[in-house]
């Protein structure tokens, strides 16, 4: 699991083309650290692991390897592909800044959950709609 978590940050920073020292520095940490997480000789505490979740927009989850999904965003999305609608949907509310925080409760829901605040949400967005709101 540990070993992912190396993997993992080193994959994040390069797609984000950081060298160590410029993400230490968003992470008001030493180059040196970021060369231990990534060499595996040290572990980030809970703190480092949540500004690095944020600053990847990942879950913790998947900087640790307990999951391939990056967000719960991709939780979603995948829990919504045999339903088109709900699939057409969430496109469009994903965007909304005003749902993130919403988004993210979602980590620890089923599939059939998640399914169901979806169609909630689109029920409420439709109202909006037919209302003139």
């Amino acid at each position: 699991m540990v070993i992912l978590l190396s993997k993992r940050l080193k994959k994040l920073r390069k797609e984000r083309k950081l060298s160590q020292k410029k993400l230490a520095k968003e992470l008001n940490l030493s180059p040196s650290t970021i060369a231990m997480y990534e060499t595996n000789k040290r572990n980030p505490d809970s703190e480092t692991l949540e500004k690095m979740s944020d600053l990847f927009n990942v879950s913790i989850d998947y900087l640790l390897g307990l999951t391939d999904e990056r967000s719960s965003a991709d939780k979603i999305k995948k829990a919504l592909t045999d339903d088109p609608e709900l699939s057409d949907a969430w496109e469009k509310i994903s965007q909304r800044e005003d749902l993130q925080l919403l988004f993210k409760q979602t980590k620890d829901m089923d599939e059939s959950s998640i399914r169901q605040v979806i169609r909630i949400i689109k029920a409420i967005e439709d109202e909006e709609v037919n209302n003139g709101g």
